[in-house]
């Protein structure tokens, strides 16, 4: 009875069950990171049905403006290429109102101005509200940028180049795509050098884009301190987790680190910079 009762309360049991209760822990959060990740997403696939239903409307009136002008008075067929002033302006400030419904449900609010359009976008990461920029456009003769706030490093010329005269609803789109990604990704930086400071040794360096993060932090290794150097590199500028991890340590590292970095290497790319190392803070707790 005694030799059992040892073998239920020996350390190793302890620990083990320990080791348990943490891989659980680990697993459940894990788990909440990827349901928020789908939230996310749904919120997103939401905005985008309901771009879609406006593009639908306007298609609509389209039609029914070309039908209205295939009737002139009593009756007589008028060129359905030419429907009347007011109704063309009318089309028009239905399908600039419908457009700014839609930029509203994706973080985006604009207003019309005397010589064209003023836009705002919100950014924000994981419900943080973080920084707006602005973007003022001008309508005549053609549709162009004549102030804005964005950081010089977004590609905004390249984005304009590519969609501004064509489509200003996907021009708007990307440029969200990529002030979110950025402020989201600098958010990481923020937050890792706010709270997990005392695991990070030396300067963490960024670039202004903040798509290239390297800094050293040190893990434990059977109480042994061993340092890993990380570099992380986001490859796709309108998402905030890295596309390529490197993680190296000392030759003399035990090789059961060899492991530890890969797990780690795996969360990189998964959950948020600081999420990660909240995550091996509780491990090794």
């Amino acid at each position: 009875g005694k030799t059992e009762e040892g073998k239920a309360y020996s350390p190793d049991g302890v620990f083990a069950h320990l080791e348990m209760l943490e891989a659980q822990a680990h697993e459940a959060a894990v788990k909440r990171e990827e349901m928020e990740q789908q939230e996310e997403k749904l919120a997103r696939l939401k905005a985008r049905v309901q771009e879609l239903r406006l593009q639908r409307d306007e298609l609509q009136a389209k039609v029914d403006l070309q039908q209205k002008g295939q009737l002139g008075k009593e009756g007589v067929m008028s060129d359905p290429a030419q429907p009347s002033a007011q109704a063309v302006l009318e089309w028009k400030i239905k399908s600039v109102k419908a457009m700014l419904q839609v930029f509203y449900l994706t973080g985006i609010s604009g207003k019309l101005t005397k010589r064209g359009m003023c836009f705002c976008i919100s950014t924000a990461y994981e419900g943080t509200y973080l920084d707006s920029y602005y973007v003022d456009l001008l309508t005549k003769p053609a549709v162009r940028i004549h102030r804005h706030s964005v950081p010089t490093f977004i590609p905004l010329e390249q984005i304009a180049k590519k969609y501004l005269q064509m489509d200003v609803r996907r021009f708007f789109s990307v440029l969200s795509d990529h002030l979110n990604a950025y402020v989201g990704r600098r958010y990481q930086a923020d937050q890792l050098q706010e709270h997990f400071s005392d695991q990070i040794e030396g300067t963490l360096q960024r670039n202004s884009l903040c798509n290239l993060l390297v800094f050293n932090y040190n893990v434990s290794s059977k109480s042994k301190p061993f340092l890993f150097n990380v570099r992380l590199l986001y490859g796709d500028l309108c998402c905030s987790l890295p596309t390529e991890v490197i993680i190296s340590c000392k030759m003399d590292a035990p090789s059961s680190l060899a492991e530890t970095a890969a797990a780690h290497s795996d969360l990189f790319r998964r959950v948020a910079l600081h999420k990660a190392f909240r995550s091996f803070r509780n491990t090794e707790e």
